[in-house]
């Protein structure tokens, strides 16, 4: 039996999973969906050209047909789980572990908080390539080219896939969801519900997934399991996809629109930049366990994994955005007063790195029948 619910807002509180759950999965039990409704005047378009007029993006869009990988097959679930996600119990999280009330947590409880961090961060991941999947359905109805659509259709599917392996590694290995991060939440809700398609590709394609790819590689040098390290290398590589096909497909429409239309974008990269920096910091594991919020951002903006994180994102997208035309004249004092603006010389996703997207996909051998 099929429970749908409609809700104003996400979830606010965690959701858990036993054993009992995990078997429900494979089960005819009731089960519950929760919608959020949102409504957006979407303007599509045919395109009755199918010709192929840009050979970057078919190209793109070929190699996501050849390195298409399934989370059943391709992901050996079974390899062991290391018993602390990062580190070792005793030494806790980078910058909690001199404080006092670090020192005054148990073993169990230290096992606990760095158990739920990690939840917590990767919930994020599953949250936000749900976003990822909904604005690239949105990009095979409004983007204007025959090329971008099929693109876009196959970045769904990849997204779709995201959306899976992230689940089912949170209710296998986390045993637990955080809900959504209220800031990630809203610059979803901004792309998605924006009525330009070219803002929709900013969003998605050159900050979000360059937001991803940040994020999955902080953890990827971090971890310890196996899985997730399996896991995040399939992403990442479309992920990686997915940001050259952004890049290469928005200079030159942006370098065509009127002045004022660009500066509109170039102000919605700021405030999205400004977002990542500074409001993407989750507290809510720290303050379960007795830290105040001020604390939480303040360990965190000390440590070198945060300023790691940060790194990886910037020198990444400050490149792209000066490449597709958004870091204007009168967008760069913003820029700077971020102190992003040191990485806009490096290497942009415009010159596509063909052999590591081409590059044989590390995949399991077939299950013997």
């Amino acid at each position: 039996m099929l429970n749908v619910q409609v809700v104003e807002g996400p979830p606010t509180e965690v959701q858990t999973f036993d054993e009992e759950d995990l078997a429900h999965r494979l089960t005819d039990h009731d089960v519950e969906v929760i919608r959020e409704i949102f409504r957006t005047p979407l303007t599509g378009s045919y395109n009755w050209d199918y010709e192929a007029a840009n050979s970057k993006i078919r190209r793109l869009y070929e190699l996501g047909k050849r390195f298409n990988w399934n989370a059943e097959l391709d992901v050996d679930w079974n390899q062991p789980a290391p018993p602390v996600p990062t580190g070792a119990a005793e030494e806790g999280p980078e910058g909690f572990v001199d404080h006092p009330k670090w020192k005054a947590l148990t073993p169990a409880q230290r096992l606990e908080f760095m158990a739920r961090s990690q939840a917590q961060t990767l919930s994020q991941f599953l949250h936000g390539e749900q976003g990822a999947l909904m604005v690239a359905s949105q990009l095979v109805s409004c983007a204007p080219t025959h090329d971008a659509k099929l693109y876009a259709a196959s970045q769904t599917f990849d997204e779709a896939r995201h959306v899976e392996v992230f689940h089912r590694y949170l209710m296998e290995r986390c045993r637990m969801i955080y809900p959504i991060n209220p800031n990630l939440k809203a610059l979803l809700d901004k792309v998605l519900t924006d009525e330009r398609w070219d803002l929709k590709f900013i969003g998605m394609q050159i900050l979000i997934e360059g937001l991803a790819l940040a994020a999955f590689q902080t953890i990827k040098e971090q971890t310890r399991d196996p899985v997730l390290r399996d896991v995040l290398e399939l992403v990442m590589r479309d992920e990686g996809r997915h940001v050259a096909f952004g890049v290469n497909y928005l200079e030159d429409w942006i370098r065509s629109l009127p002045q004022n239309e660009v500066e509109e974008r170039a102000q919605f990269a700021y405030e999205a930049c400004v977002v990542m920096r500074n409001r993407l910091v989750s507290t809510t594991v720290a303050e379960e366990f007795g830290f105040t919020r001020e604390e939480a951002l303040e360990i965190n903006n000390a440590s070198q994994g945060g300023a790691a994180f940060r790194k990886f994102l910037f020198e990444r997208m400050i490149p792209n955005l000066k490449r597709v035309g958004l870091l204007t004249e009168s967008a760069r004092p913003k820029f700077e007063e971020l102190g992003v603006l040191e990485f806009e010389n490096l290497q942009d996703d415009g010159m596509i790195d063909w052999a590591t997207l081409e590059a044989p996909l590390n995949k399991r051998a077939p299950l013997a029948a």
